[in-house]
C-alpha cells in the first residue's frame, strides 16, 4: 500500500497535473454557481478536453470540477433562492431564509465547511471500504429502490411546514408532472397534450429553475420592494461562529456524511437524493423541528455534508463493478475505457497506483475547495448589495439562459415559465414547493421500480417484504407514515397527560 501511495504521489503532484486540477476547480465553481448548468453538464463539456490528457490529469480534472460544482450550487441558492445544482434544492429554502435574516456569511461558511468535511469523509470511505460497500450496493434491486424512493417522498411531506394535507397535495402535483411523457410499460403517451416535446417528459432542471427562480422574481415584483436584499458585511467574518455551529451539530455532520456516502453508493441515487433524505432525517430527529423552514442552520448542516459525501460513494460501484453510481460516474466510466482502464476488480490488481491517485485526488480536491470556495463566496456576496429592480431582471435572464442551455430548445423556457407560475400560485396559497420538486425527481424512479418489481414478482405485493434489505426499508417507510398518526392520536389516548404527570 505504501509503495502504491508513493507512486500515486509522484503521478499526481506534478506542476502540470496540479495546474489542470486548479483550472478544473475554477471551471466547476463557475458552472455550479450558474442555475441550470449542472455538474453533469459541466462534466460532459469537459470530456472533449480530456481526450488530450493522460489518465491522471483527466480523472483529476473531473473529480475536482465535480466537487467544486456541487458546493457552488449552494451560493445562488443562499443568495438568490435559485439552487445552482439539483443537490442544493433540498435546503435552498432554509439557506435563503437565513440570508433574509442577514446571516448570509453564516450560511455560506457552513456550506463550505460542510462540503469539505463531507467530501473528505466520502474520500476516506472510498479509499478504505470500496470493495466491501460495493458488495452491499450490488445487492440493491428494484424492490429496495422502490422503498428508498418511498422514504424520500414521505420525508419531503413530513418536513414541510404548515398543513400536512397541502404538503401531500404538493407532492401529488410533482408526481403527476413526473408521469408526463411515455408510459414505461405500454409505451403509450401520457398527458402530453399532443406535444412532441412532452413525449420525453418535463425536464427537472427547467422545472426547478422555474419553481425556485422565476417564482422568486414574481414574488419580488408583486411585493413592490425595490431595496437591496441586505447590507453586505465584511467577509472577514465568513468563518466567525462556524466552529461553534459545527460543534453543536457534530452529530448532524457525521450522520449526513455517512448517509450521503451510503446513498451515493447506490447506483442511480446520487447527491440529489442524499441531500433530500439527510434534510428530512435532520428534522425528524431534531429537538427543534418547528424551526425548520424558517431559517434554521441545523437543516443545512447535515444535508450540506451529505451531497458532497455522495460524490465519493458514487465512485465505489463505478470502480469496483463498472456500474455508475450517478450520471457523472457514468461519464467517468467512458473516460476510463477511453484511457485503456477497464473498471472492475482487475483494476485493483493491474493498476493500483491509478486507484490511489484517484483517492488522493479526492482528498486534494476537497482541500482546495476551502480556499477556492472562499474566493467564490467573496465575489458572489456582492450580489446582496444590488437593488432588486436591477437584480430581478438579471435573475430572470439567468433563468431563461439556464433553462435553454439544457437541451438548446425554447420549449424548456416555456416549461420554466409554466412551472414558475405554478410555484408562485402554490406559495401564495401556502402550498410548499419542496414536495413537488422531489416528486418530479423521484417519480420516475418510484414508478419504474414499482412496475419492474411487480413484473418480477408476478404481481404479488408481498414480495416487497421478502428480501431482508427491502423489509428493513419497508418498515422504515411504514414508520414514517404512522408517526403523524401517533402524534395526532396520542393526546386523545391520554399519552400527553401521562408524560406530563410523570
Amino acid at each position: 500500500m505504501v509503495d502504491h501511495l508513493i507512486v500515486a504521489f509522484q503521478l499526481l503532484f506534478t506542476p502540470y497535473v496540479l495546474g489542470v486540477i486548479i483550472m478544473a476547480g475554477a471551471y466547476g465553481l463557475f458552472v455550479g454557481s450558474i442555475p441550470g448548468l449542472t455538474a453533469t453538464m459541466a462534466t460532459a463539456l469537459l470530456i472533449p478536453v480530456t481526450f488530450f490528457m493522460d489518465p491522471i490529469p483527466a480523472i483529476g480534472a473531473i473529480v475536482t470540477m465535480t466537487a467544486m460544482a456541487i458546493f457552488a450550487g449552494d451560493i445562488p441558492g443562499a443568495l438568490l433562492r435559485i439552487p445552482g445544482t439539483p443537490s442544493s434544492a433540498a435546503y435552498v429554502e432554509e439557506s435563503y431564509a437565513l440570508t433574509r435574516k442577514g446571516q448570509a456569511e453564516l450560511v455560506l461558511g457552513v456550506d463550505l465547511a460542510d462540503a469539505v468535511m463531507g467530501g473528505l469523509f466520502g474520500a476516506v470511505v472510498l479509499m478504505f471500504m470500496a470493495p466491501i460497500l460495493a458488495e452491499v450496493s450490488i445487492r440493491f434491486t428494484s424492490f429496495e429502490f422502490f422503498w428508498l424512493a418511498v422514504i424520500g417522498l414521505s420525508t419531503s411531506v413530513m418536513v414541510s411546514r404548515g398543513s400536512l394535507t397541502k404538503a401531500m397535495i404538493s407532492l401529488l402535483i410533482g408526481l403527476f408532472v413526473a408521469t408526463i411523457g411515455i408510459d414505461i410499460t405500454m409505451g403509450y403517451p401520457r398527458f402530453n397534450l399532443g406535444s412532441i416535446e412532452l413525449l420525453g417528459g418535463v425536464g427537472f432542471i427547467p422545472a426547478m429553475i422555474g419553481m425556485f427562480g422565476l417564482s422568486e422574481v414574481l414574488r419580488n415584483v408583486t411585493s413592490g420592494d425595490l431595496g437591496t436584499l441586505q447590507q453586505v458585511k465584511r467577509l472577514g467574518s465568513l468563518f466567525k461562529g462556524i466552529g461553534s455551529t459545527l460543534l453543536k451539530y457534530k452529530i448532524n455532520v457525521l450522520r449526513g456524511s455517512v448517509l450521503g456516502t451510503v446513498i451515493g453508493i447506490l447506483p442511480g441515487a446520487g447527491a440529489d437524493i442524499a441531500a433530500w433524505v439527510s434534510y428530512g432525517l435532520s428534522k425528524r430527529l431534531s429537538k427543534e423541528p418547528e424551526k425548520f423552514g424558517t431559517g434554521h442552520i441545523e437543516g443545512i448542516v447535515g444535508a450540506g455534508s451529505a451531497n458532497n459525501a455522495a460524490l465519493g460513494g458514487a465512485w465505489i460501484p463505478a470502480l469496483v463493478f463498472g456500474i455508475p453510481g450517478d450520471s457523472i460516474t457514468a461519464i467517468v466510466i467512458g473516460v476510463l475505457y477511453m484511457k485503456g482502464l477497464q473498471p472492475g476488480p482487475m483494476l485493483f490488481t493491474r493498476t493500483p497506483e491509478m486507484l490511489y491517485a484517484v483517492y488522493l485526488t479526492f482528498i486534494l480536491a476537497n482541500l482546495l475547495l476551502l480556499p477556492m470556495g472562499y474566493m467564490a463566496i467573496k465575489l458572489s456576496s456582492r450580489i446582496l448589495s444590488v437593488p432588486r429592480n436591477v437584480l430581478m431582471p438579471i435573475i430572470l435572464m439567468f433563468c431563461i439562459v439556464g433553462a435553454f442551455a439544457i437541451n438548446n430548445t425554447v420549449f424548456d423556457i416555456g416549461v420554466m415559465l409554466v412551472m414558475g407560475l405554478l410555484a408562485f400560485f402554490m406559495e401564495e396559497n401556502d402550498f410548499p414547493v419542496a414536495p413537488a420538486i422531489l416528486g418530479i425527481v423521484l417519480g420516475p424512479l418510484l414508478e419504474e421500480s414499482f412496475v419492474v418489481s411487480m413484473i418480477k414478482s408476478q404481481w404479488n405485493p408481498l414480495e416487497f417484504f421478502t428480501r431482508p434489505m427491502a423489509l428493513v426499508l419497508g418498515l422504515v417507510a411504514v414508520g414514517v407514515w404512522i408517526t403523524p398518526l401517533f402524534v395526532a392520536v396520542g393526546p386523545l389516548l391520554g399519552l400527553g397527560q401521562n408524560s406530563k404527570s410523570s
